[in-house]
């Protein structure tokens, strides 16, 4: 039986954001990050490339009417490079997203994203130039992506999509989401029961 914590598959529509290196400041400025929590970062999602200094839309994907409803980021090389910050998926989370699929990432910044239960998968070169054409041309077009075949699909095509297999792990069986298993007593009983010391109930 699938939870509501595991992310065996995710489908949606695409937003294909191109370009080698974009790093953690350049999806959200650092001037941004001065909240106690992170509610309302999704409206500086790539801010400084979206807006200019008056605060008039530029033109990117993330302002396009086309892609508003998309909810798989394409990217390439590199993507999430610098900071570590955890602003970053937290930002990208809030506006909607709920993966991303790209050439490479910077490793902090995948594993930011598997915290937050959004898979972070890669694909060769070829395979997203294919994927970010036709999402170009189609909008519409929905993308699954299936952790378990580590497979995404989208209009007639299927490509392979690989991400590291704890990462991959953590997402199917619904361990990402480390607050709620400390919330889950049964998960915390279940884990004190194997260590031979212990005993618990619930």
């Amino acid at each position: 039986m699938t939870t509501e914590l595991q992310r065996r598959q995710v489908t949606g529509t695409g937003i294909p954001v191109p370009g080698n290196d974009i790093d953690t400041d350049r999806i959200i400025p650092a001037r941004f990050m001065k909240c106690v929590t992170f509610e309302g970062l999704e409206q500086y999602v790539f801010y400084d490339v979206r807006f200019d200094a008056e605060g008039q839309p530029k033109t990117h994907p993330f302002n396009e009417a086309r892609y508003q409803k998309g909810s798989v980021l394409i990217v390439n090389k590199n993507f999430g490079c610098g900071s570590s910050r955890e602003h970053a998926p937290q930002a990208l989370v809030r506006f909607g997203m709920r993966a991303v699929i790209g050439e490479s990432f910077a490793e902090i910044f995948a594993g930011n994203c598997t915290a937050l239960g959004i898979p972070a998968v890669t694909a060769s070169a070829q395979d997203i130039a294919a994927l970010m054409e036709v999402v170009e041309k189609a909008p519409s077009t929905a993308i699954t992506l299936d952790l378990d075949a580590k497979t995404a699909t989208f209009s007639d095509l299927s490509i392979a999509i690989d991400l590291p297999e704890s990462s991959r792990q953590s997402l199917v069986e619904g361990a990402w989401d480390t607050t709620a298993q400390l919330l889950d007593k049964k998960a915390i009983a279940g884990a004190a029961g194997r260590i031979p010391y212990m005993t618990w109930s619930v």
